[in-house]
């Protein structure tokens, strides 16, 4: 399997696995049933359209935003996922906070994890010849 779809396929289970666990930790915090593949799938295409922007824009004129880049494209993400389905709730200010830390922390986790058991080839760098 190409490493384009195997890295898409654990980047979306990673984030899956940050939103359920912020959907138990956190009351008020709401994703219907159905609605966790819709919410991931929004989530984390916001995410993988945010990032080089937010990149680019801290680089010229917030450097000091580089080192919580994740955190910032996590907490973005929420917000305009949280406007685009309607089948998921954040529940305010303080579960926002709390679960953009859950969300990048389970994903975090989830994507080193990921790689090394489930999707080894990810895992081991391409030898160039």
């Amino acid at each position: 399997m190409p490493r384009f779809v195997l890295s898409a396929a654990a980047h979306l289970i990673a984030n899956a696995i940050g939103l359920i666990l912020a959907n138990i930790l956190l009351p008020g915090f709401t994703i219907g049933f159905l609605g966790i593949v819709i919410v991931t799938l929004v989530f984390t295409v916001v995410s993988v359209v945010l990032l080089p922007i937010i990149r680019k824009v801290s680089e010229k004129k917030l450097p000091e935003l580089l080192g919580g880049l994740s955190l910032v494209v996590t907490f973005a993400g929420l917000l305009i996922t949280e406007m685009l389905v309607s089948d998921f709730t954040i529940g305010g200010i303080a579960n926002l906070l709390a679960a953009t830390l859950i969300v990048w922390l389970g994903a975090l986790i989830a994507g080193v994890l990921l790689p090394k058991y489930l999707f080894p080839s990810l895992a081991k760098p391409k030898a160039h010849t």
